[in-house]
């Protein structure tokens, strides 16, 4: 059993003692050291975990606490560190922040070996030259409307330079290489369009609502372009 299955098998423990339990029992039932024990509930109360007691009188669990999943094998680390990467080092500069943070928050409230492996994982995500180098504010803009379900004000110049204006509920957006695509429906055509991140040429945002929940229109959606890409 490696250190991180021994913590979270620590706080099994603790949860099956409803009254406080000695180290030297905890240690046993672990089959390690009582030194090794002692360290195991520093670290998960520098955790967070709310452990109360002391060495020689017992320990308890506070009830109501649930610790989060963080035993990971090293596959879904592996996928966890490369998929932050890829998503770091595109154009939409609010997802890759979060992404870069996202990955400091699991290291930090991870054991050490976890940390350990995180930073050598040896994968990372290959970007063409010159492939997403300037930012598109849009993106999160468009985020936002899809979290919201509120409608965006669109100004859009299609492939003959004609500049349209529209308003769009997004439902999607499609990350490539060097350009985005955002899927959304389209009021003006009542149909789902998909426009290029590098044609818009204004958008804000409406407090006007989707005229259906967004789940649906994705499904709608969904539908449509397996229709036509059967």
């Amino acid at each position: 059993m490696d250190r991180t299955e021994r913590l979270f098998a620590v706080m099994d423990a603790l949860r099956r003692h409803r009254r406080p339990v000695t180290a030297a029992q905890l240690a046993a039932e672990q089959g390690v050291s009582v030194r090794t024990l002692y360290r195991d509930v520093q670290t998960l109360i520098g955790l967070g975990a709310p452990i109360e007691g002391e060495a020689g009188v017992g320990y308890v669990l506070r009830p109501g606490f649930f610790l989060p999943p963080l035993m990971f094998t090293p596959e879904e680390l592996e996928a966890l560190v490369l998929g932050a990467r890829w998503v770091g080092s595109q154009v939409d500069e609010g997802l890759a922040g979060a992404a870069k943070n996202a990955l400091a928050k699991i290291a930090t409230v991870s054991p050490r070996d976890l940390r350990e492996h995180m930073a050598d994982v040896g994968l990372w995500p290959v970007v063409l030259p010159g492939a997403g180098a300037a930012q598109v504010p849009v993106l999160s803009l468009v985020r936002q409307a899809m979290r919201k379900e509120r409608a965006l004000a669109l100004r859009y110049k299609d492939e003959s330079d004609r500049t349209t204006e529209r308003e769009i509920w997004p439902v999607q957006i499609a990350y490539y290489e060097g350009k985005q695509i955002v899927a959304a429906w389209c009021c003006l055509r009542a149909a789902f369009r998909h426009f290029r991140t590098d044609r818009i040429v204004s958008l804000a945002p409406t407090e006007r609502p989707y005229g259906k929940p967004r789940r649906t229109l994705s499904q709608a959606w969904i539908e449509a372009w397996e229709r036509e890409h059967s």
